[in-house]
């Protein structure tokens, strides 16, 4: 293993789409939801362990999560907790962390990944971050991996690649927003567009100096504590300054706009997990099609369902197609699964008309 070689994993989101099961004090990284016996960070977290020592996994998420953190990760100490402050999004958080690495070590070469997303075939995935790896320990380059598309997906963003400049590595031409139905048709039709997992690889150096070029408001923020950084004083300074950051996404601040990007194609076997229908279509199914997480219960002409039901209740279930049920705690979900965008939405109406403790 390289001792250069770091990886941050992002665990500090909500996970509103999977609401109930996911809630604001034990958010969707944390929760078994695929029924392993592990919860999606925990599965993160041991992929890497493939990579590097325990000791140079480094978890960036919400300061009130850190204790769920390291209740789960056996290996991770307090030191490896990189704590946000506020919700400023991707930019500020990997900002900070680089800095913080940077100091640490000024050849650390990261890879950042979220904590939350489904890989089948860890191998594979393993072969292709090691390969990014060492094209980014010996060039200036911020490299991100792009997922074959298996379907014209319109709820991932793409990214279009040109030319291959070393073998299976390309130079990235654009960054496109999530298309409509007939532009992803398209896409998969022209063959040169992946799709976005927001996992990306690149020397601490190469980031920050990214930052400088294109977010330089965010540069300038993170690097007046480059006195502090793996010091006593490091936690004053970041909850003072942190919430000062701009809000924005890495992909807005950074991949949009630097010309130094590439990609590897890689497939994986890889889901977002972001919504109930891509566990749906993730998860082990009946012969009816449905994913049913249950002790006791009885289903009848039912398929195409994701079905998640307390193992304390006995569930009847009967006539329902594509639909979403979940019942967790003071919250009960039945809901049709092509219309799950919704969700969200909804959601935030209740919560304001009866109360934040149902989300």
């Amino acid at each position: 293993m390289d001792k250069n070689n770091y990886v941050l994993i992002m665990a500090g989101g909500v996970g509103s789409r999977f609401w109930p099961k996911s809630r604001n004090h034990f958010p969707k990284q944390f929760l078994d939801i695929l029924g392993t016996g592990r919860s999606l960070l925990q599965l993160t977290y041991e992929r890497f362990l493939k990579l590097c020592p325990a000791s140079h996994i480094y978890i960036v998420t919400n300061s009130q999560y850190s204790d769920l953190v390291l209740e789960q990760l056996e290996g991770i100490s307090p030191e490896q907790l990189i704590c946000e402050p506020s919700r400023n999004n991707t930019a500020p958080c990997i900002a900070y962390a680089s800095f913080k690495l940077a100091a640490l070590n000024p050849e650390a070469n990261l890879v950042v990944a979220p904590s939350d997303h489904f890989i089948q075939y860890e191998a594979i995935f393993v072969e292709k971050i090691l390969a990014a790896l060492a094209y980014t320990a010996s060039h200036e380059a911020l490299v991100t991996l792009g997922i074959s598309p298996t379907r014209p997906d319109t709820g991932y963003g793409y990214i279009q690649y040109g030319r291959e400049t070393e073998k299976g590595i390309y130079k990235v031409e654009k960054f496109r927003e999530k298309p409509n139905l007939s532009t992803a048709i398209e896409y998969l039709r022209e063959g040169n567009y992946l799709w976005n997992a927001g996992i990306f690889i690149w020397k601490a150096k190469s980031i920050i100096q990214a930052l400088k070029k294109h977010a330089g408001s965010i540069h300038d923020l993170f690097e007046s504590g480059n006195a502090y950084y793996n010091q006593p004083e490091e936690r004053a300074f970041i909850d003072q300054k942190y919430p000062e950051s701009p809000n924005i996404s890495i992909d807005y601040a950074i991949m949009e706009q630097a010309d130094n990007i590439y990609t590897i194609p890689a497939d994986f076997g890889w889901s977002d997990l972001g919504t109930w229908a891509s566990l749906h279509e993730s998860a082990d199914k009946d012969e009816s099609g449905n994913v049913i997480s249950a002790k006791q219960i009885n289903v009848k002409d039912t398929q195409n369902s994701i079905i998640q039901v307390n193992e304390n209740k006995l569930a009847v279930i009967r006539g329902l197609d594509n639909f979403i049920v979940v019942d967790d705690g003071n919250a009960l979900l039945i809901y049709p699964k092509d219309q799950e965008q919704e969700i969200k939405e909804v959601v935030k109406t209740m919560a304001e008309t009866y109360g934040n403790h149902y989300v």
